[in-house]
């Protein structure tokens, strides 16, 4: 926060800052305060309209909610930043290139020089003198060229080095951190490359929601309530494995794009998550209680020809929609 309030000031923003919080039934962790405290200071105006905008098409909002808004908005996590990483990635990539090609070029010249040399010592008149110069400088270049190899090495060797640190990095940008799923920036970065790559590409879609989780949520914490996330999280990428794409798009929705897979296969997929979660039973370390039983609702349907991501989401949303209002723990295909 950039805010330089009094005492008085910031007194009165925290009390209203707590009102706000309970009124949106969320805890007053330091990222939901810093969220609420920005809201309120009516300074950071991107912030302040995304908030509204979010408020105004929902009736309520949670902790996934604002740890997004706090990560573009105050964070500063934003295209700058992921444009940055791939500018860094360009300039490494290229010192790797420059250092191929600058041996190769080095090699080329060293056997032509080779050659030369040969030619002149099985010439007739052979001119001792200028061969002995010629050797000399070539010696001399080979050194050198050897040293400049050396350093050439050391350079790539750092790039690669600075291109793992980076991939490290942007893991902050793409990956969700409870969950170790993507998120939705990765979401719509892989599904633009699709599309680029492959205009007509066959894509099913698959979004998840845990029943009843936020009243699970209020009854023992947000803590456990990751806790229960990270864990369906993990059964989610274990029937999807490398064949599709998981992502959190909300507290606790989910959705997974399934490229070259049919419509028909997706909604097996989904029932075979469906069937694992279920059998999922949660027991809390620290009480050796058994947590209650949780459950999911899906939804599945495919990309139409040139449909954009987020009609795509849209039609998948519906027919979840159908599952929760025809008694949830079940999947529905659009």
């Amino acid at each position: 926060m950039k805010q330089h309030d009094s005492i008085k000031q910031a007194e009165a923003k925290l009390a209203k800052a707590l009102k706000l919080l309970a009124k949106w039934r969320l805890p007053a962790t330091p990222i939901n305060y810093s969220i609420v405290y920005e809201y309120l200071s009516g300074k950071n105006l991107p912030l302040i309209t995304k908030l509204d905008q979010h408020l105004f098409s929902h009736d309520t909002i949670d902790n996934f909610t604002l740890e997004e808004i706090f990560q573009q908005h105050v964070l500063g996590q934003s295209s700058l930043r992921n444009n940055l990483f791939e500018d860094v990635e360009s300039v490494t990539g290229q010192v790797k290139d420059a250092c191929i090609k600058s041996s190769v070029h080095s090699q080329q010249f060293v056997d032509a020089i080779d050659k030369s040399i040969s030619t002149l010592s099985s010439a007739r008149d052979g001119q001792e003198q200028a061969l002995t110069a010629l050797k000399y400088s070539t010696e001399r270049f080979k050194t050198q060229q050897q040293k400049f190899a050396e350093a050439l090495l050391l350079s790539q060797q750092k790039a690669n080095a600075l291109q793992r640190e980076l991939a490290e990095a942007r893991k902050e940008i793409y990956l969700d951190p409870i969950t170790n799923l993507y998120n939705k920036k990765a979401l719509s970065k892989h599904f633009d490359a699709w599309i680029s790559e492959s205009p007509d590409k066959q894509i099913a879609a698959v979004v998840i929601n845990v029943d009843h989780f936020q009243d699970f949520s209020e009854k023992f914490g947000s803590l456990i309530g990751d806790v229960i996330l990270s864990k369906i999280a993990n059964k989610i990428s274990n029937y999807v494995g490398e064949s599709g794409l998981p992502v959190r798009t909300g507290n606790e929705e989910f959705f997974i794009l399934l490229p070259e897979v049919e419509k028909s296969i997706a909604s097996e997929i989904a029932e075979k998550i469906r069937q694992g979660v279920e059998k999922i039973r949660f027991i809390s370390s620290k009480s050796g209680i058994r947590l209650p039983q949780m459950t999911i609702s899906l939804g599945v349907t495919e990309l139409n020809p040139k449909e954009r991501l987020e009609t795509l989401m849209t039609r998948t949303q519906k027919a979840l929609s159908n599952a929760q209002s025809k008694g949830r723990n079940q999947v529905v295909t659009a």
